[in-house]
């Protein structure tokens, strides 16, 4: 096979036996990347190596994300010092408040299987802030940037709004949960008080884009109904 699904299961979608949190939200399962792949695939093509990732419960996008940049190396793109953050292969930041909004992080323990394991650089403070206070005044150009922090129309629009005027000249901006057809056939356990519409916001402010950017839909909900899809990526560049 093309891909190591022992590999695959122990590092990437468990976190050695145990499931990654939110990983169903990809169409990942213990050996399926979901829509992981096409993240994956877009990062070696591009040679990206500064990612961020806006948002991560459970580190499933981050790690895809280093594993990928490892992988220019292992296969004699990338040259130079290997190591994972401060060598020449570049970097995955994570930017997460980890405030329990919109989800619950597993990871921010430094002994973490998700940190142990990919050691990324963990912001831990809000997006907004931490574009402020780190990302410009560090002057960070990102050539891989991901978008899953605050759902609503509001936090997307803002995040997509600051951290795209840091995109590298070839980067690319990827938006999770799109596909509002998702939702509309989600069932919603009773026991969920204070549950919130995920796709409302990235659905509609994908809507908004302007002829600035390329925009790709990647949706496969319905396809196989009886196998877990994505709940929706949209990537963008610039045209």
């Amino acid at each position: 096979m093309l891909v190591n699904r022992e590999y695959i299961r122990k590092f990437l979608t468990n976190n050695d036996t145990k499931p990654v949190s939110y990983r169903w939200t990809h169409g990942a399962t213990d050996e399926h990347l979901g829509d992981g792949l096409l993240i994956y695939s877009i990062i070696q093509f591009i040679r990206a190596k500064v990612c961020v990732c806006l948002g991560s419960g459970g580190g499933f996008i981050p790690r895809i994300m280093t594993q990928a940049r490892v992988d220019l190396y292992d296969t004699g793109i990338f040259e130079g010092d290997r190591d994972y953050n401060w060598g020449d292969i570049g970097v995955t930041f994570v930017v997460d408040a980890a405030n329990e909004i919109g989800g619950n992080v597993d990871w921010l323990k430094e002994d973490s299987f998700f940190r142990k394991t990919f050691h990324p650089r963990i912001i831990n403070e809000t997006t907004e802030k931490a574009y402020k206070n780190f990302f410009v005044k560090e002057d960070i150009k990102i050539d891989y940037l991901h978008i899953d922090a605050g759902h609503t129309y509001k936090d997307v629009k803002r995040d997509f709004n600051q951290y795209s005027k840091l995109l590298s000249k070839n980067g690319i901006i990827s938006i999770h949960d799109t596909d509002k057809n998702y939702e509309d056939n989600y069932i919603v356990s009773k026991d969920l008080k204070d549950y919130h519409k995920f796709t409302e916001g990235p659905s509609k402010f994908i809507e908004e884009i302007s002829n600035e950017w390329q925009r790709f839909d990647f949706f496969n909900e319905g396809i196989l109904d009886t196998k877990p899809s994505s709940t929706g990526l949209t990537i963008l560049r610039h045209a």
